[in-house]
């Protein structure tokens, strides 16, 4: 049914599940593409900071999405699906922006995507990146629980 399904990682147990639930989904037959989106890292103090250090912040955040793109793509490509990966460093924009962004752009039929589920306090302080894909998609959006 669907044929380009967009899937956004980030390495936890619940994009995990997202992605399992995308190849099944994808029936061998649907492009999957995988993107991981690389947030700002900001220094909220200068104390003990310096420049240097916040680079050495990003790329170690930036070789820990390349590996976690590839060990994804292995496990889509052994799935017998197509894959695509990207690897999103949108300094200045948001996460949910990058990823609808992305979504519009490709073309995706759906997106797939891992939510925790949090509510109250927790999802006030913390956000919810599902939550804000939801709200500003223009293609469908399956939400999968931790």
């Amino acid at each position: 049914m669907y044929q380009r399904i967009l899937v956004p990682i980030n390495g936890s147990t619940t994009s995990e599940r997202a992605l399992q639930e995308a190849i099944k989904l994808a029936e061998g037959k649907a492009q999957i593409r995988l993107i991981y989106v690389i947030e700002e890292i900001l220094a909220i103090s200068n104390e003990g900071l310096d420049f240097a250090n916040i680079a050495v912040l990003q790329e170690a955040a930036r070789k820990a999405a390349e590996k976690t793109l590839a060990m994804a793509a292995e496990t889509v490509r052994k799935s017998g699906a197509k894959v695509e990966i990207a690897l999103l460093d949108e300094l200045g924009q948001s996460v949910v922006d990058a990823i609808n962004n992305e979504a519009q752009n490709w073309l995706a039929d759906l997106i797939v995507i891992g939510t925790h589920g949090r509510t109250g306090l927790t999802r006030l302080l913390l956000g919810s990146v599902a939550e804000g894909v939801v709200r500003e998609a223009t293609m469908p959006v399956l939400l999968i629980r931790a």
